[in-house]
């Protein structure tokens, strides 16, 4: 189809009237083994304006993505739902089928029946089915209202800026500098190097560590297109992908790209097996330090492996760090080299050497009779001494036997451990950490190398623990990812951006006063009336302004007010029974709204890891929670809902800067208006959760439910025995 026949058909889908297809994944057994899918698809087929429906193993396969295209031209389809998975992962697939196939990506509306029903109710299929149904309704409510829109090209600073000296951060920004790009990179410390600098040797090749990094620190700092920033931190910043403006130094720099690469520390196990308090108690990076000193290897030596990791203790981690069994063997044959009568023992729970070259490489150091004894988690090696460690006992899991082994020297292999700064960067960069601290990806399998936020990207042990190859790899990657919209010079815009009817703005500047983006000001028309005016460039589309404005004069495109109440509506429409106690069969009826960003993709996290919760809670996803309307909220109850679930990011981490601020004191004067009305104010819930948090999330929605069972069906349930009419300009 040609772009002007695509435009036509595009334009025309305003005016037409709409017709809906809905394509539903059983995504293998993920969605099919415990949802029924047929049900769904001939459920589909009898909702208003729903002309076509059926169901694909994989929607988001070939075969799939050519059904949508092709049953858009065949069945003239102006509006196409997909219902499986998240659209935070998948929805551009999709809107780029619907594209090819010539209808507008925002006529395409995703329904997320994996990660909200199929895997949070894996036992409760009749109810899980009930629920998919129910937001498949929804879908298709807010789908029926959908316009076309175009977003805007806007161009981008050829610049980026890497945080980070590591092997990781320089490797990124060589690339980019190879590339003829000016990249800015950012080390707290004086020093290039990073970890590495403190290592002796690397495996498998037993090189010099600083044979590996020295070239590298050489060709950054001569570098003509790299401008170091040491010693220093990243102070502040501003902007959105293109036009980032950061502060290093005092010094405001504009750039395009950011690129993530702050590394990781090293646990210190205080209180564990002696350290502290034993001399001869040493930590895998203080090994390191003594080899590289000259220092002489005494002639017993024991690593213990698995120190202050892979616990169920929750002092410390629960994570495998996953370098550091190579590490302990890599030292061990170092030891050997330098005095084979050394007697070495390597404690361990098992080792992980994934891949042929590390395989071979540990059972090589095996044959160096190097001693390899497995304990359990339930028996830990145990140290015995006075002053210093003399001897560790130890059970021998295999054998089942306990041995008692003298020691010269303890040396202790500890997890990486997030950054401390993560904690303060995060909320300036305006991106999620994981449980554990490190930074959390926008998607583990499909964009594991970028967050959520367009332009700022990760690489390293910022993400998780890596080994140097994975490391270099992930850098080359997110430099990769990072020179795309320098290299083209633009990028898209999207249109979800917030707009104003100057017709009924009154001009009170409310809208100005709340937008964390300086995105709109008062422009004064012709007559002196002044009147809000949204740049769209600027807008991020939070839709913060919206529930501001008094006069019901703002608009965020794709999140119209007339969009979300009729999903309001449709998850309400099928419990206007008139049944008042749980003995008859009463259950609650929850409706939610989560931010982008945090809650709904704390609500999929919940999903991945099968934390199971009640099927009570029909999720509206709105960018931020600042553009939950309090109206919005009262037609729920109005309309049969018993409890309203509200969530956004923690204070602080808002993806929007301020929206949560506002959201807060918006459900805080919406609760006691409820009260006044004789609406207990519990059955509003507004709860703070991040992208990590799946557990808290399953947690709170199982919480919020059995409060909601507890105060029994909401009194405005019914109104004079009907639904009621709708509130007036929502």
């Amino acid at each position: 189809m040609t772009d002007k026949k695509k435009g036509k058909k595009e334009d025309n889908a305003s005016k037409e009237a709409p017709r809906v297809g809905v394509f539903i994944c059983h995504c293998g057994k993920n969605i099919g083994g415990f949802i029924d899918v047929p049900a769904l698809t001939e459920y589909a087929k009898t909702l208003p304006n729903v002309v076509y429906a059926e169901n694909n193993l994989y929607t988001c396969s070939e075969d799939g993505l050519r059904s949508i295209k092709e049953n858009i031209k065949k069945h003239n389809l102006n509006r196409v739902i997909v219902a499986s998975c998240t659209p935070r992962t998948h929805a551009p697939l999709f809107q780029s089928a619907c594209e090819e196939a010539g209808v507008n990506k925002y006529l395409f509306e995703f329904v997320n029946i994996r990660d909200q029903c199929s895997w949070v109710h894996m036992k409760e299929k009749e109810r899980g089915t009930k629920k998919a149904k129910d937001l498949i309704r929804m879908g298709v409510a807010k789908a029926s209202l959908l316009e076309p829109l175009k977003d805007t090209q806007m161009d981008v600073v050829p610049k980026a800026v890497v945080l980070g000296g590591g092997i990781a951060g320089m490797t990124a920004a060589l690339n980019l500098a190879n590339q003829g790009m000016e990249v800015h990179l950012v080390e707290k410390t004086d020093k290039l190097g990073g970890m590495l600098r403190r290592l002796d040797t690397v495996y498998p090749t037993d090189g010099k560590a600083q044979d590996l990094i020295a070239p590298v620190i050489k060709q950054v700092e001569k570098h003509k297109n790299i401008k170091l920033h040491m010693s220093s931190t990243l102070e502040d910043l501003k902007g959105y992908i293109g036009h980032f403006i950061i502060t290093v130094g005092g010094k405001e720099m504009e750039v395009g790209t950011i690129i993530v690469a702050t590394g990781a520390g090293v646990l210190k196990p205080e209180g564990l097996y002696g350290y502290g308090k034993f001399p001869n108690v040493v930590t895998q990076l203080e090994f390191e330090d003594m080899v590289k000193a000259g220092k002489k290897v005494p002639k017993r030596v024991a690593f213990i492996q698995c120190v202050g990791s892979r616990s169920k203790d929750n002092t410390w981690r629960p994570y495998c760090s996953k370098v550091c069994c190579m590490v302990a063997v890599k030292n061990a044959k170092k030891i050997k080299a330098m005095a084979p009568d050394t007697a070495i023992y390597v404690l361990h729970r098992d080792i992980n050497a994934t891949g042929t070259e590390k395989e071979i490489y540990y059972h090589n150091v095996r044959g160096q009779n190097v001693k390899f004894l497995r304990y359990s988690l339930e028996s830990p090696p145990e140290i015995i001494g006075d002053k210093e460690a003399k001897t560790i006992r130890v059970r021998h899991e295999t054998l089942g036997t306990t041995f008692e082994i003298p020691v010269d020297l303890v040396v202790l292999s500890t997890p990486m451990v997030p950054n401390p700064d993560n904690t303060t960067l995060n909320k300036m960069l305006k991106v999620p950490l994981d449980k554990e601290g490190f930074f959390l990806e926008a998607h583990v399998k499909l964009r594991p190398l970028e967050f959520a936020t367009d332009g700022i990207f990760i690489c390293g042990t910022a993400r998780f623990p890596v080994g140097i190859n994975e490391a270099v790899a992930d850098a080359l990657g997110a430099a990769a990812k990072a020179a795309i919209p320098m290299r083209r010079g633009m990028v898209q815009v999207a249109a979800t951006t917030a707009c104003v009817d100057p017709e009924r703005c009154s001009g009170c500047g409310n809208c100005e006063k709340v937008c964390p983006y300086t995105a709109i000001r008062l422009v004064e028309m012709e007559g002196g009336k002044k009147v809000a005016e949204v740049n769209a460039l600027l807008c991020k589309g939070c839709g913060t302004c919206v529930p501001a404005c008094p006069s019901r004069a703002i608009s965020q495109r794709g999140f119209t007010d007339e969009q979300l109440v009729s999903q309001v509506l449709a998850a309400t429409c099928e419990d206007q029974t008139g049944v008042t106690t749980a003995a008859a069969g009463w259950d609650p009826n929850i409706v939610g709204f989560c931010c982008n960003w945090c809650s709904y993709a704390g609500a999929d996290m919940a999903g991945v890891s099968r934390f199971q919760y009640p099927t009570n809670l029909r999720i509206i996803r709105t960018m931020c929670s600042g553009r939950v309307d309090p109206l919005w909220i009262l037609r729920a109850f109005l309309d049969g809902a018993d409890g309203v679930f509200v969530s956004g990011c923690h204070p602080g981490d808002c993806h929007y800067s301020t929206g949560n601020n506002f959201t807060a004191d918006r459900m805080k004067r919406l609760k006691e208006t409820l009260e006044d009305y004789g609406v207990d104010g519990r059955r509003l819930r507004l709860e703070w959760i991040s992208a990590s948090e799946g557990n808290r999330f399953a947690e709170l929605v199982k919480g919020f439910t059995e409060e909601i069972r507890a105060l029994g069906p909401s009194p405005l349930k019914q109104v004079n025995g009907r639904r009621s009419e709708c509130v007036e300009e929502t």
